[in-house]
Order: C-alpha cells, then structure tokens, then sequence
C-alpha cells in the first residue's frame, strides 16, 4: 500500500514539474476620449513640430487602387460621380507621398483618402526620421454627409482621431467620442484645441500636396479600368407542383 502511494506522488509531482507556466499578460488601457494633462500636452507639442511651409526632396509618390473590404462598413453612402452598387465591399484609394529634406525632424508624409460605397475618409501620416520618442503622428477624418469625394475635398472637414505612436511607450490617442448605451457623450471641450491643431494641419497638407487636383483624378482612373458591377442577386429556386 505504501509502495503505491510512493508512485502516486512521484507521478503527481513529476507532472507538476513539467506543467508549463502561465504566461504573464500585461493590457494597457488606452483612454482615447479623455487622454491625460501630460498626454495632451504631449500631443501639443508633437503637432507643433509638424513644419507648416516643408521643404520636401525630388522623390514623391502617387499610388491608387481597389481594396476588397473584409466587411462592409456603417458609413455613408458618396453621391453623384462615385456611385457605387449597394452592398458593394470594395474600397477605391488614392495614396501621395512625399519626403522630407534631410534637415526635416520627418522623413516622409503620406496622405491617403478612401472611399467605399458609404463613406469617405482621409488620413494623414507623419513619419519621424530618427525615432527616439515619438515614432510618428497620425490624423484622420471622415465624411459625415452624402457628397463626391471632390466636395469633401474643397471643404475643411473636421478631424476626429490623433494618433501618436511612440517607442517602447504605448500609444496616445484622442478620438471625438459621442453618446453610448451605457451613457452620454464625454465634454470634450478642453480637446478642442488640439482638434483644430491637427484640422489645420490636414487641410494645409491637403493644399500642399495637391489632393484637391489628384485625387479626384485618381479614383475616376480606378473606376476607368474596373468599373464597379453590382452583385448579381440570388436565382430563386424551382419548385415543381406536386
């Protein structure tokens, strides 16, 4: 009897030994609605950076495409110009880039506008040449009307989300919050400021690199070469009558 009870407690203590530890998970949680004192300032200074007359090298970049969406997002859909099939879930986008000259703090800027058959959304990215901190700067804003893609594009449309990656650091966001199930849209009035900051940011890009005359240009070649088809609909099936 003892002889078995011996071999049970080798048994249960070698498979203790090699039962796998548990790995530690760390979740860092990320207020975009209502970033800290120190974080806002944080993302004060960053857009400060953000040359307003750049001086940019030779090399550039304009790229277009068509994009299949894994779903179909909830936004609104473009009016006349850029029609698209109802329950379409392609994305048609436009991308310019350009570099900075060596002395920028950046390295390139990369304006990217997409449109589906519901919304039209613009981004912008700033990318720092030597990363120490800060790794880059992202802002972006969407349609929240029914327009063309040229429409938005004549009008200084609002940013809604500021993005600042950082490294080795998590990163800090701010993104224009409203009402919830769970209660009523946060006062964002002391984030206004940085609203506006990176708003004009956007549209003084806008103008600098050209968006208002390529992009318009670019999404109508898309649509020269692939023209968007409407989803065939599903053949109904025959019965016969008994």
């Amino acid at each position: 009897m003892i002889g078995k009870v011996l071999i049970v407690l080798a048994w249960s203590g070698l498979a203790l030994a090699q039962a796998p530890s548990q790995p530690k998970v760390k979740v860092n949680m990320i207020n975009v609605c209502s970033p800290s004192p120190d974080e806002q300032q944080e993302m004060a200074t960053a857009l400060s950076k953000i040359p307003k007359q750049p001086i940019f090298s030779d090399d550039f970049e304009v790229d277009r495409g068509r994009t299949q969406l894994a779903e179909s997002p909830n936004f609104l859909q473009p009016g006349s110009g850029m029609e698209m099939a109802e329950g379409s879930d392609t994305s048609d986008w436009v991308r310019i880039r350009r570099e900075f000259s060596v002395q920028a703090m950046f390295s390139t800027v990369q304006y990217s506008f997409s449109v589906d058959h519901k919304s039209m959304v613009e981004t912008i990215v700033f990318r720092v040449r030597d990363p120490k901190d800060l790794m880059q700067i992202s802002i972006e804003d969407r349609a929240s009307a029914v327009a063309t893609p040229a429409a938005m594009l004549s009008t200084s449309t609002p940013a809604d989300r500021i993005k600042l990656e950082r490294f080795g650091k998590s990163s800090i966001v701010l993104t224009r919050c409203g009402a919830t199930e769970s209660g009523p849209a946060p006062d964002q009035s002391a984030y206004e400021p940085l609203f506006q900051s990176a708003s004009s940011t956007v549209s003084r890009y806008r103008q600098i690199l050209g968006a208002r005359q390529i992009v318009p240009e670019e999404l109508e070649s898309v649509r020269a070469v692939h023209p968007k088809m409407p989803k065939p609909l599903p053949k109904k099936s025959s019965t016969k009558a008994k």
